[in-house]
């Protein structure tokens, strides 16, 4: 059976989620076992069967199960139903339709779920650092509004990720940062001094989607305390993966779906 964990605020009477772990599934290797990662090198009926089982625990069928193509933009897509054709590129999926389980994937990036349990309107997106910089959060609560959601109502909880002691980065990719405001300054701090001297800046993902959500004017957000990185056993991650020199990594899925 895959394994997952719930958040007290996506708890509600009406409203079914999941932040799955990498285990439960039928993949092995690199992949063991819960891969949902349709983009990955995996054997594709290893991973049609984990989403079968990804879709059953949440109550629903795994055409009804959607993931997107991602590709670390701030685009989001309204649905109402299965893909008809192939799978759309963007990052971020808004439903109030029944039985209809959106997700996001993920591999250290985070994977965001949102619910307006008034309205019955939910909402999943993919937040790297692009799309977190470039306002994916944002564009998903303006299309969950746009159906009828209200901001001071919409629950958000961020998944398992990477956090900020696994996540070393360049002082280039601080810098891009704070160009694009100061005040980001405060989410990077340096690491350990290295054999060269050096001290490489550490970046908070974690922190810093919490505030875009707080920013955007949310009050009930959270997050799982977990590391991908850290958490290989019950995690994929695409940087622990590139440092013990494997080439490939499956995904990590966080799903929600309004129910009958």
């Amino acid at each position: 059976m895959p394994e997952f964990k719930t958040h007290d605020q996506l708890q509600h009477s009406s409203i079914t989620h999941g932040f799955f772990t990498r285990n439960g599934g039928s993949s092995a290797d690199a992949y063991d076992s819960l891969n949902a990662g349709q983009g990955s090198n995996d054997n594709p009926g290893h991973i049609a069967e984990n989403r079968h089982r990804i879709a059953a625990t949440l109550g629903t069928t795994a055409e009804r199960l959607l993931s997107l193509h991602q590709v670390h933009s701030a685009d989001v897509l309204i649905v109402d139903g299965p893909f008809s054709h192939d799978i759309p590129q963007a990052d971020g999926l808004v439903t109030n339709t029944k039985n209809l389980a959106i997700s996001a994937l993920s591999a250290d990036c985070g994977p965001v779920l949102m619910c307006d349990p008034d309205a019955q309107i939910i909402g999943a997106c993919h937040a790297g650092w692009r799309g977190a910089l470039s306002g994916i959060t944002d564009q998903t609560i303006k299309a969950m509004e746009s159906l009828g959601a209200h901001r001071n109502n919409i629950h958000a909880v961020l998944g398992p990720c990477i956090s900020q002691p696994s996540y070393e980065v360049g002082p280039e990719f601080r810098d891009s940062f704070v160009a694009e405001n100061e005040s980001h300054d405060r989410f990077f701090k340096l690491g350990a001094m290295k054999e060269d001297g050096e001290r490489r800046p550490h970046f908070d993902l974690k922190r810093f989607i919490l505030a875009r959500l707080r920013n955007a004017g949310l009050t009930r957000i959270d997050a799982l305390p977990d590391c991908t990185y850290a958490q290989p056993d019950d995690y994929f991650s695409y940087r622990y993966n590139t440092h013990k020199g494997i080439s490939d990594y499956g995904r990590n899925i966080s799903a929600i779906m309004l129910t009958e």
